[in-house]
């Protein structure tokens, strides 16, 4: 769906005082959920705006998103 939020509280709700630990007390954590929601911000503006950008660059601007939430959510589940 375009334009959906995907912040990690709202994926993974039932994750967010871990959540909300990692990002106070891990740097590499708090530094990589930064840039994660940058991008969600980016590619939600994106795709409500009908901006202009190729396929090729969204596509990459999303690849990278999926990519961040792997380790993210890899790293909620080893706290």
């Amino acid at each position: 769906m375009l334009g959906e939020n995907h912040s990690l509280l709202n994926d993974f709700p039932e994750h967010q005082e871990t959540i909300k630990q990692l990002n106070n007390s891990n740097q590499a954590f708090a530094k990589n959920a930064q840039r994660y929601h940058a991008l969600d911000a980016e590619i939600r503006e994106l795709e409500l705006n009908n901006a202009p950008i190729d396929d090729e660059t969204l596509h990459q601007l999303k690849k990278e998103r999926a990519e961040l939430k792997d380790i993210l959510y890899q790293k909620i589940l080893n706290a």
